[in-house]
């Protein structure tokens, strides 16, 4: 079960086991007293279990508290339109695309030679999509993004937050952006009737991808690795609430779970990508294919897309900072703001958080 906050902050009943999103995870760094020391259950041993990212994620900034052990993790790579792609005159091939897109000045090189195609389909879906452009970039840029390790915001001056605004702000000006926004009845649309070409795509979204698209589409999607050095958008940490009556016996079973077995089996059962990178290397997920997307080997590209990833520290009110800096993007792809103008009302919108 996904913890209600509340239930752990009242100390009403949330569960001896527990699991926490990552966005919930950060803010309770803060307050890891809510939480049973994983360490005192002998967990540290297990720390070459999980990828170095995903570990610290759950581990105080000090190293002397672990409030959580890695499940899944949205392990990312690009989705796009084969179709589009071939009337734009650009290979279609997952690995040539690739090739297109090494660094995130060449995905905007590509999308402006997407552009002057004219194929009717605008290059991504918007700014906000969960996988996309400015999240990644961001999440590439150093060791943390809006807070520092000592949870002071830092948003207007850590120079990595303004350099994927900046290269973000660059691709909606070029034209590259639909403006479809996520989650909407024309971006779920968006999918089958082919209104984008790209979207960066963590292995939970695939699913959805199928369903909107249908089966009419299948083998117009394809896969392909993210620009830059990796991407993960979202994942998931079982806990045990200092609240649990039975909390040796709560970590024991945190334990069994998240070990690189039980990762695998639920990634057998669920198709839930792991964040142990002896699970990742299992061959069940590296020959792991998907039909719909032309059998491409996703197991192999968001395994290889996890393993990239450096580790990044988030601060405890990452999700609702992150929520005000796509807002005033949205804005800017609506011309409702400039650029400056919504940079400027992120970062006030920030602080006041």
């Amino acid at each position: 079960m996904f913890v209600h906050q509340q239930a752990v902050r009242d100390g009403s009943e949330a569960g001896d086991v527990v699991a926490l999103e990552e966005g919930i995870v950060s803010q309770f760094m803060a307050k890891p007293d809510q939480f049973v020391n994983l360490l005192d259950h002998g967990a540290g041993s297990l720390k070459d279990n999980f990828l170095e990212w995903k570990w610290k994620q759950a581990l105080t900034s000090d190293g002397k508290k672990l409030v959580g052990l890695g499940t899944d993790i949205g392990a990312q790579g690009m989705c796009y339109r084969t179709d589009l792609f071939a009337k734009a005159g650009l290979p279609t091939d997952r690995e040539q695309v690739g090739a297109l897109w090494p660094t995130w000045d060449a995905y905007i090189a590509t999308g402006k030679k997407f552009a002057q195609a004219k194929t009717g389909a605008s290059f991504f879906d918007s700014a906000g999509s969960p996988g996309g452009a400015y999240i990644n970039m961001l999440m590439q840029q150093g060791d943390h993004t809006y807070y520092d390790t000592s949870n002071k915001l830092v948003i207007d001056t850590n120079p990595g937050v303004k350099v994927a605004w900046d290269k973000t702000v660059e691709m909606i000006g070029a034209g590259l952006s639909g403006n479809i926004a996520p989650w909407s009845p024309q971006w779920n649309a968006g999918f089958k009737d082919g209104k984008f070409a790209t979207i960066g795509c963590p292995s939970w979204m695939l699913s959805t991808i199928e369903k909107q698209a249908g089966p009419e589409n299948a083998g117009k999607w394809d896969v392909a690795r993210v620009p830059g050095n990796g991407a993960v958008r979202g994942g998931s940490f079982l806990a045990v609430p200092t609240q649990s009556k039975h909390a040796k016996e709560a970590a024991e079973l945190a334990k069994f779970l998240t070990s690189p077995q039980g990762q695998t089996a639920a990634f057998k059962a669920k198709s839930n990508f792991p964040s142990s990178p002896q699970a990742i290397d299992d061959p069940a997920v590296q020959s792991f294919t998907n039909p719909y997307f032309n059998n491409a080997p996703v197991g192999k590209i968001f395994g290889a897309s996890a393993k990239a990833l450096r580790p990044v520290y988030l601060g405890p009110s990452n999700n609702p900072v992150n929520d005000r800096v796509g807002s005033a993007l949205t804005a800017v792809e609506q011309g409702k703001l400039t650029a400056d103008e919504a940079w400027k009302k992120a970062v006030d919108d920030a602080k006041r958080v």
